[in-house]
């Protein structure tokens, strides 16, 4: 069974010249009756244009380009499928690459895809990336950035979340159930604008979140977690919360306190960072903050594409996009001791 119908196909269909057939997928004007003639052929035999070769008649591949830090991490995958159903709206394809975190594999990753070309980049999540700056602000192409945690550069347009915020929404949640003996488990220094938050939100009530009660993990997953917490309940056994700064790692410090012997949420609460869709199924639902990640991939796209269709560069804004907070199962005031 043949797959690909090609344009002499769809010429003949219609009873027009191939050059016609190729005047309508490049959007060149042509009569009403012929567009409607060669778009019927299209739509009966299926045709699909050649995009490589379209673009190279009219600069454009109908494609956005997205990279991202791992596909496996839940945030990022709903950060995708986002990004392709603006895009599908919009008429254009997703081209998706992975950065690993890695700013070497990531210039490679750059330079292929200017070699591919696409239309513009979206780039979500700032490690490994930030050493590649100043070639994505040469770029041929409009790019603008997501999920943007450190510093965020003045060259290119972020639309990004409030991450220290987040974290003091996180402390503060805390500081009003009466915890005071916290731990924090942390991808760091990935993560350090979290912790920041959650420091302030305490220093506010005269408390100190010091380095002891931070607990960097060595694997960003829920091994990771699970052992991270284990050392934070050995350190300091009277602890009464653990703050995860994602919710895979706050998912194995729920296994690490269920192993100790205790229980989540009376002995110890447990709140995470990101609110997942997996999160509020497991047992108990996990305490989160909650990420406006669509409301994010949504404006980063239609910001690129603005820029596609008007020809201009994306103008260097910075948008920060409020979270909050949603309690559920794993969190409640510390029990009473006397």
């Amino acid at each position: 069974m043949r797959l690909v119908v090609t344009m002499a196909e769809v010429a003949a269909r219609a009873g027009v010249a191939k050059q016609t057939v190729s005047n309508v997928v490049s959007g060149k004007k042509v009569r009403p009756e012929t567009l409607a003639k060669v778009n019927t052929a299209i739509e009966e035999l299926g045709y699909k244009p050649n995009l490589v070769a379209r673009s190279l008649r009219t600069g454009s591949t109908s494609t956005v380009g997205l990279f991202v830090p791992r596909v496996a991490n839940p945030f990022y995958s709903e950060v995708v499928e986002e990004v392709e159903n603006v895009l599908v709206g919009h008429g254009y394809n997703l081209l998706l690459a992975t950065t690993r975190d890695d700013p070497d594999y990531t210039r490679a990753h750059l330079e292929n895809l200017a070699a591919r070309s696409v239309d513009a980049l979206l780039v979500a999540g700032d490690n490994g990336v930030e050493q590649q700056l100043p070639m994505l602000v040469e770029a041929a192409f409009p790019v603008a950035l997501c999920a943007w945690e450190g510093d965020a550069p003045t060259t290119l347009p972020v639309v990004s979340i409030d991450y220290e915020h987040a974290g003091f929404l996180a402390g503060r949640y805390l500081r009003d159930l009466g915890h005071r003996n916290v731990a924090v488990i942390a991808d760091l220094p990935a993560h350090s604008p979290r912790v920041r938050g959650l420091r302030r939100a305490f220093a506010d009530d005269g408390l100190t979140i010091d380095d002891r009660q931070v607990f960097a993990c060595t694997r960003d997953d829920a091994a990771g977690g699970f052992a991270a917490g284990c050392a934070a309940l050995e350190a300091d056994p009277g602890l009464t919360a653990i703050f995860a700064t994602h919710d895979v790692l706050a998912v194995g410090a729920i296994e690490a306190v269920v192993r100790s012997g205790r229980q989540v949420p009376s002995d110890v609460s447990i709140v995470g960072f990101d609110d997942i869709s997996q999160v509020g199924q497991i047992q108990p639902a996990l305490t989160t903050v909650t990420f406006p990640k669509r409301e994010m991939a949504q404006q980063a796209v239609e910001l690129l594409l603005r820029a596609v269709d008007s020809g201009r560069p994306p103008t260097n804004v910075l948008t920060l996009l409020r979270p909050t907070l949603t309690v559920r199962d794993s969190s409640a005031p510390p029990r009473e001791t006397g």
